[in-house]
């Protein structure tokens, strides 16, 4: 078994050009996971909310959630640790 980090991903490039969905923080607007859940490669695991959009956070890998860093509310910044995953 390994142990995976997840990571605030990079922020989509369209961002910085066109900066009409990334206005004010990011925050986290619902945790969909627990520590112990099981989940699916690219199960969504959290909602993140900027000024104008929600945006779906799938996980990159299958497994087992250990722990959670973030919570509901958290602002979050890219490369930032989500969550810890146990793969099979």
């Amino acid at each position: 078994m390994l142990l995976k980090e997840i990571h605030m991903p990079k922020f989509p490039e369209c961002w910085e050009s066109c900066g009409s969905c990334a206005q004010g923080t990011v925050s986290v607007l619902e945790v969909l996971v627990a520590p112990g859940d099981h989940i699916a490669r690219d199960d969504t695991i959290l909602i993140l909310e900027t000024g104008k959009v929600a945006l779906d956070i799938p996980s990159p890998w299958a497994g087992t959630v250990q722990e959670v860093r973030i919570a509901e509310g958290d602002t979050v910044d890219e490369g930032e640790l989500l969550m810890t995953l146990l793969e099979p």
